[in-house]
């Protein structure tokens, strides 16, 4: 009974949107269903029942978010009128990936089928990470609903702090960096050096307080219930490298590439050569799994190249270090390695964010004009949609993002710290954190 009211809460909750587009859900789901009873029942055309239900879930996400794309560049390359537009299904990417992950796993003999067309709805409808992740393998999420699930005082209270810190991030820091980002932005061409300088970090940080708060907020309401959802962010600010903040940043989509292209195309198996094709492939369709724009697919493709000249260059900056003594088990050499590869990662913000390429290209262009860092005194900055309070909010939000990202990564859990307190200082901790996003969110 618990599932049932789970079930219909998640269609509730996905219909509340766009009605029309929970019978795309259904469909996709029955075909996912149909096809690996098939799979079960015929052994022999296991691979064939595989191959077509994979094409049919792929095509049902091409023809919603892509067919628009390339019917558009058809247009302009050979003048052929352009097909009207589709809108968008919600979660379209994210719950077509989770049901390709139960068939495709299935086939790999990992699960067993699911005789119960409703348990696999609710494995691909379950209402936290629907629209927008972690994306769940039905290795994890499908095998919970068959387990028994208590109301535990540690779960919900974990989950409901977890969903605090979520909406931390998304209200208190992505959406107020995104005033100031989506005025430079959205007017380019008014600004330049400095200003452009720190929109783009700012959109850094709003990207990642978007993904990781909803993240945190999926995983933290589900943990409430006795669900256990896979980390999705591992402050990837804090790498190391590009390879390395890869393997921190959205990692349910990471790993899903790697475990459904990378690897089935070859991996680093090989070849180098063949290494180096196979990740460009997985980022320019990871760019492309984004958006629907040629933005996307370049923002892809420049982080595809940061890693292949990162193992390219790899053996050379190795022998540069042994000639030169540098000292790589320093702070000052990780500070290094990280501010590189946060520059790096944040030019490529640029493309990812920005309306068309033209003005990606206009905004790469104007950081390098125009550098008068009077606007840091002369109030400029009051005039890009946050006034000083709200910049002291911002600021003081982003240094205790730092602090505790800081101290995760010396391993300490500032959640089981705060446990360890008195009862009464531990909810005063609590209530502080509570009212701190309640009274600093953006709403709107």
């Amino acid at each position: 009974y618990r599932n049932v009211v789970l079930l219909l809460a998640s269609l509730l909750f996905y219909s509340w949107g766009e009605p029309r587009f929970l019978l795309l859900m259904l469909a996709a789901t029955l075909a996912a269903y149909c096809g690996g009873l098939l799979m079960e029942r015929s052994t022999a055309h296991k691979r064939l029942i595989l191959i077509v239900t994979v094409v049919l879930l792929v095509g049902n996400l091409f023809v919603f978010k892509y067919l628009n794309f390339f019917s558009e560049n058809l247009s302009a390359l050979f003048g052929w009128s352009a097909l009207p537009k589709l809108t968008l299904p919600i979660g379209i990417s994210f719950y077509t990936f989770q049901i390709l992950s139960y068939v495709i796993d299935l086939y790999r003999g990992e699960i067993r089928v699911q005789r119960n067309y409703f348990y696999l709805l609710l494995y691909v409808s379950f209402f936290p990470q629907l629209v927008a992740g972690p994306i769940e393998r039905s290795t994890n999420l499908l095998t919970q609903f068959d387990m028994p699930h208590k109301l535990e005082y540690d779960n919900v209270r974990d989950g409901l702090l977890r969903m605090v810190w979520g909406f931390f991030l998304k209200i208190v820091i992505a959406d107020r960096a995104a005033i100031l980002v989506n005025q430079v932005f959205n007017y380019c061409n008014y600004y330049e050096g400095p200003t452009v300088l720190i929109a783009a970090v700012l959109f850094a940080f709003q990207v990642y307080g978007d993904f990781a708060g909803y993240s945190n907020i999926a995983i933290g309401a589900a943990q409430v219930m006795g669900f256990k959802l896979m980390k999705n962010f591992e402050r990837p600010y804090l790498a190391v490298s590009v390879s390395d903040s890869w393997r921190r940043w959205h990692i349910s989509l990471s790993t899903w590439f790697r475990d459904y292209l990378y690897i089935p195309l070859g991996g680093n198996r090989k070849g180098t050569v063949r290494k180096y094709i196979n990740q460009m492939i997985v980022m320019l369709v990871s760019g492309l799994w984004h958006g629907a724009a040629w933005n996307y697919v370049i923002w892809g493709g420049i982080n595809g190249l940061y890693q292949v000249a990162g193992g390219i260059t790899k053996p050379f900056r190795r022998r540069i270090q042994q000639k030169t003594g540098a000292r790589t088990n320093t702070l000052s050499w990780r500070i290094g390695q990280v501010l590189t590869t946060f520059v790096l990662i944040d030019l490529s913000w640029i493309f990812f964010r920005a309306n068309s390429l033209g003005d990606a290209m206009h905004l790469l262009s104007s950081l390098f004009r125009g550098w008068n860092t009077n606007i840091f005194f002369d109030g400029s900055l009051l005039k890009l949609g946050l006034d000083q309070t709200e910049w002291l909010v911002l600021l003081g939000a982003l240094l205790i993002l730092l602090a505790i990202s800081l101290m995760q990564e010396k391993g300490v859990s500032v959640l089981e710290a705060v446990k360890r307190q008195q009862l009464w200082f531990r909810w005063l901790i609590y209530l502080a954190a509570i009212f701190v996003v309640l009274l600093t969110g953006i709403y709107g």
